[in-house]
């Protein structure tokens, strides 16, 4: 069994979790998540905790314990604390607005790009190169991120484009002659 389905996943006050007809939904401040559970997988609460058990001694089933265990733990953060993601657009002239549900970015097109933003997810943009993605689902949050990123990613001269905050771009070097 998986050594991450052993650790119980809390359920903090003011989350509601219901499980039936084979799908898990989680209730919070931010919004609600709901998830079909795998038949390998069978998820108990007891108390203010959620166990998540294999249904068998297969590989797997203990495999598929600990995949669902991270699923259910980040559906309790999402409608919580929330999931964000922080972009960095670096470029002369490059800049992004967030108008409602979209996103205006010029990445130095003869077009600006314009980007719809799916529901649940917001984006702010506190100064015009930084765009911050947030959202209680971590997968759309990071699949949008990784939309946006795809735009125009990082080149490897002068390490323009889109980029994660956290991203480390290895310039490479000009050619000689």
């Amino acid at each position: 069994m998986s050594r991450v389905a052993k650790v119980p996943v809390a359920v903090p006050a003011g989350v509601d979790v219901q499980i039936a007809d084979g799908a898990i939904t989680v209730k919070g401040p931010l919004g609600s998540l709901s998830l079909r559970i795998n038949p390998l997988v069978s998820i108990v609460r007891e108390g203010a905790e959620l166990l998540v058990k294999p249904m068998s001694e297969a590989r797997d089933a203990g495999a598929m314990s600990g995949t669902f265990r991270a699923l259910v733990a980040n559906m309790v953060q999402g409608v919580t604390r929330g999931f964000e993601k922080k972009l960095q657009l670096v470029g002369t002239g490059y800049r992004a607005q967030a108008q409602g549900a979209s996103l205006n970015l010029s990445l130095g097109f003869s077009h600006p790009v314009v980007y719809k933003l799916p529901d649940g997810i917001k984006a702010e943009t506190p100064t015009q190169n930084d765009i911050l993605i947030k959202g209680a689902d971590r997968q759309k949050v990071g699949q949008v991120a990784a939309e946006i990123r795809a735009y125009k990613s990082p080149e490897p001269y002068k390490g323009k484009g889109v980029r994660y905050a956290d991203e480390k771009v290895v310039l490479k070097e000009v050619k000689k002659k």
